[in-house]
């Protein structure tokens, strides 16, 4: 591959193509949290982006260093993917459908859920060091960098519009919140199993 428009726009698409679990996710995040400030939605976007840099990153070295590991890997992925996402959005849902009988606390995504989230969103992306095996590692660099930007800017735009919705749905936006983290977790399964 050569530095070229096709390489920018095969970059973006591999970013928007990576980030849609990430956004949804946002989205859920923003359901969640209503009132959440800028710097925090910057702070969440940052560690989704982060997450979709270093994974393709990961997969290329794995690729020009250890691939048959990588490979037996990659199985599991899909499996990952779900528990991680099960959990958290199994969590969401319980504390949603508790908080209707409890005093409702105010709402937060703490570190440890944050970087599981990101995980469990970005871990497909590291199959993506099979598809830039071939580029250089700047070039590898560069298309990572082009892959975590898209991430933050739809990671961004699904922390507004879940917070959009989050003040009109009110105390059911943890649950839906938690439905939607249950189903993305599925959703990787599927794709990624079959």
């Amino acid at each position: 591959m050569e530095w070229n428009f096709l390489f920018l726009v095969n970059s973006v698409l591999l970013g928007v193509g990576l980030a849609m679990d990430a956004f949804s996710v946002s989205m859920a995040n923003g359901l969640d949290d209503p009132g959440m400030k800028k710097d925090r939605m910057a702070q969440i976007a940052g560690v989704f982006a982060g997450f979709q840099f270093a994974m393709p990153m990961i997969g290329w070295v794995c690729v020009h260093t250890i691939a048959q590991s990588f490979r037996a890997f990659a199985k599991a992925i899909p499996w990952i993917a779900l528990i991680l996402l099960l959990f958290i959005g199994g969590n969401m849902l319980i504390d949603g459908v508790c908080r209707r009988d409890a005093e409702k606390e105010k709402p937060g995504l703490g570190l440890k859920a944050l970087l599981l989230q990101g995980v469990a969103t970005s871990i497909d992306a590291l199959s993506v060091g099979f598809t830039i095996a071939g580029y250089g590692w700047a070039m590898a660099l560069s298309a990572c960098c082009i892959i975590a930007a898209v991430t933050f800017l739809l990671c961004m735009a699904g922390l507004w519009i879940g917070r959009k919705f989050g003040t009109k749905l009110s105390d059911k936006a943890q649950i839906l919140g938690g439905v939607i983290l249950i189903a993305i977790g599925i959703e990787i399964f599927v794709k990624g199993a079959f």
